[in-house]
């Protein structure tokens, strides 16, 4: 299987579903990650309070644009390698733009036409008349790319037709275990990253320019990925929620359905320590 992230920003992809990637990869899958901006405007922790002493860094402060967005790229490298994406693919646009653009949606519906990835991962969409979410943006971006690849005809545009066989969003903004605070709308389904968190830890600690790394890396695991994973009855998990229905032969229980232990889950999913493990 073949999965492709699309996101605005590039530590978007690590901190959203970086262990589910770590899995797959392990798996043998192919995870490729689409990322649509260079980030350098974008949490440049790096360079902000640096200007903040009194003696500033000159070779810090002093970066342009292309320095900043090279140096994220580097770190974005780095994460890339210890989770397990084979390819990363760096649109470079400006990250502060906030439209629904034809030449943006045309330049990601190119890349699903070459990469024709069988999963696409990407943001849940806030609101998709909000322009001033620039992840909003580029995920409504990815669905009006998908709808463009699913129409190119070989002889009008040189490739074939692509249709993805599913899509799933990260970051779905309800109470995690409430199937009401979206009036029903919530997570429904659960990787459990429990094996990998080590990955997504030392992933995340790459993106140091961004103030990611150290206690930031673990506080945002713990709350965020260990809450999925009380609501999951594992230690950590990452949600995600479908876009396309899925058919199947015979209602689908899960493994972990079958042996989950309802009763003593809760004291199966507290025993690892984030901090105590991967330690600063």
């Amino acid at each position: 299987m073949k999965v492709l992230t699309i996101y605005a920003h590039p530590a978007d992809t690590i901190t959203n579903c970086g262990g589910t990637l770590a899995r797959h990869a392990a798996a043998g899958d192919e995870v490729v990650a689409l990322i649509l901006t260079h980030g350098g405007r974008m949490h440049a922790n790096r360079y902000a309070e640096e200007w903040r002493k009194e003696h500033p860094d000159e070779t810090i402060v002093g970066a342009d644009l292309d320095a900043i967005a090279a140096h994220k790229k580097g770190e974005l490298e780095r994460a890339a390698e210890i989770v397990g994406i084979s390819r990363v693919i760096t649109l470079d646009l400006d990250d502060h733009y906030a439209a629904l653009q034809e030449a943006v949606v045309d330049q990601i519906a190119e890349q699903l036409a070459i990469e024709r990835p069988d999963v696409v991962i990407c943001d849940y969409p806030v609101n998709p008349v909000m322009a001033a979410n620039v992840h909003t943006v580029a995920t409504v971006s990815v669905l009006a790319a998908l709808g463009r690849a699913g129409m190119f005809l070989r002889n009008l545009d040189g490739r074939s037709e692509f249709h993805v066989k599913q899509v799933f969003f990260t970051s779905l903004p309800v109470i995690a275990a409430d199937g009401l605070s979206l009036h029903g709308l919530r997570n429904d389904v659960y990787i459990d990253i429990t094996e990998v968190v080590g990955k997504k830890v030392a992933a995340m600690d790459c993106f140091d320019s961004q103030g990611y790394s150290g206690l930031f890396a673990r506080k945002l695991i713990e709350a965020n990925n260990g809450e999925h994973g009380r609501v999951a009855g594992v230690n950590f998990a990452e949600a995600f929620y479908r876009l396309n229905n899925e058919t199947h032969t015979l209602l689908p229980v899960t493994e972990a359905a079958r042996s989950e232990d309802v009763l003593t889950r809760h004291i199966t999913y507290s025993r690892l320590d984030l901090r105590a493990t991967y330690p600063l």
